[in-house]
């Protein structure tokens, strides 16, 4: 297949790569030591109309299709993983439940600034006791007379906490059905909403640049203007957005691994011993060349899932079988930098060790990589 990028996705990739190079390049590692979420190269990025990729026109986006959003993506990781990861949450989980269950007057209301580059997106499904097994929730959604009232915990949840953040859609149990299966409900939670609380940024492994943190709902109310879609069915409409979510941890997983790739290339280029460059030696140049192998298979795992989807056909055991072997590639692809880079390479001051310590949550996030197993495997007819 020709996965050749159209004129208009060319043009999408050569702005954002542009963008990342100039501005995210400069700020990426401080920010990222900083522990803090550069929300001003987000918002440069929304200046661009590159917070609304997925989203069509009429909602204040620029309606790209799914190829040309992994192609912005990879780019955008290549420089800095956090930042692709706060982009990539909010253009997936973080606005497509309300493009694609919302009401005209939610979408009018919530998902142009969103689009728009003005505010940032969240969903909120994760719990303290509740992750892979999502059916498990414990945050519950009580019907009152003028709407709904949310008591919970969510966990681990991205972008809620910026200064940027709109609040969060939250994924809550709303009752069972007549077999007694739970049912749930998209709600819209804004910032500043009485009894919604956030807990404090959380310190994580790597990804420092993103704005991770829990989440607390003590009798919020919600009102019925703000449930996305109908009360029972939220599940569905997040799992639906969550297989696009999947190819889009795939292409950062690509992105990881080839700024890693650059930098141990740029390195080996450069690092001389025994009177030669590294690179002049076959052990370095079998890393790298293996490494480049990797990253080129993943691509192409990763573009026929997008692809499927802008055709309208079914892709979520493509997406899964992408963000499996995509996470498991960085993973490798960074310990091999690191390793072409030596003790340099271990010191956190470095870059390449800064891609180390973002990789590994790609096995975890968007469904571990067990998950992903499981669905390959299902789908497979087991």
């Amino acid at each position: 297949m020709d996965f050749t990028l159209t004129e208009f996705e060319d043009e999408l990739l050569n702005l954002g790569r542009d963008y990342a190079e100039r501005e995210i390049a400069a700020v990426a590692a401080r920010a990222w030591h900083e522990e803090r979420c550069p929300t001003e190269v987000l918002r440069g990025l929304g200046e661009l109309g590159l917070l609304g990729t997925l989203v069509p026109e009429k909602w204040g986006g620029i309606g790209a299709s799914t190829v040309g959003f992994v192609a912005l993506l990879e780019a955008l990781a290549t420089v800095d993983p956090s930042v692709a990861a706060a982009w990539q949450a909010h253009s997936t989980i973080g606005s497509l439940p309300l493009l694609l269950f919302g009401s005209d007057d939610q979408r009018e209301r919530w998902l142009r600034p969103l689009a728009e580059g003005r505010q940032l997106g969240a969903f909120g499904l994760t719990e303290p006791e509740a992750g892979s097994d999502v059916r498990s929730l414990r945050t519950r959604a009580e019907r009152v007379s003028d709407g709904w009232v949310l008591n919970g915990q969510k966990a681990f949840i991205s972008n809620a906490g910026t200064d940027m953040s709109f609040g969060v859609t939250v994924l809550a149990r709303t009752g069972e059905d007549a077999s007694g299966k739970p049912q749930f409900g998209s709600f819209i939670v804004e910032k500043g909403a009485q009894g919604y609380t956030l807990g404090p940024k959380l310190r994580g492994i790597g990804w420092k640049g993103l704005d991770t943190r829990d989440l607390f709902f003590d009798s919020v109310w919600v009102p019925d203007s703000q449930v996305v879609g109908e009360p029972g069915g939220g599940l569905a409409q997040f799992l639906s957005s969550l297989e696009v979510g999947r190819i889009s941890v795939a292409a950062l997983s690509l992105g990881t691994a080839s700024g890693a790739l650059r930098l141990a290339l740029g390195y080996a280029k450069q690092r001389v011993q025994f009177g030669n460059p590294i690179s002049s030696y076959q052990g370095i140049q079998f890393k790298l060349a293996d490494m480049a192998t990797e990253i080129e298979a993943a691509r192409w795992l990763i573009y026929r899932a997008a692809a499927l989807r802008d055709a309208g056909q079914p892709f979520r055991k493509e997406a899964a079988m992408a963000k499996l072997n995509a996470s498991q590639v960085a993973n490798h692809v960074v310990s091999e930098a690191v390793q072409i880079f030596g003790g340099a390479g271990y010191m956190l001051e470095s870059d390449v060790a800064r891609f180390y310590c973002d990789a590994k949550v790609l096995e975890i996030g968007e469904g571990t990589n067990e998950i992903q197993r499981l669905v390959i495997a299902r789908a497979l007819g087991c």
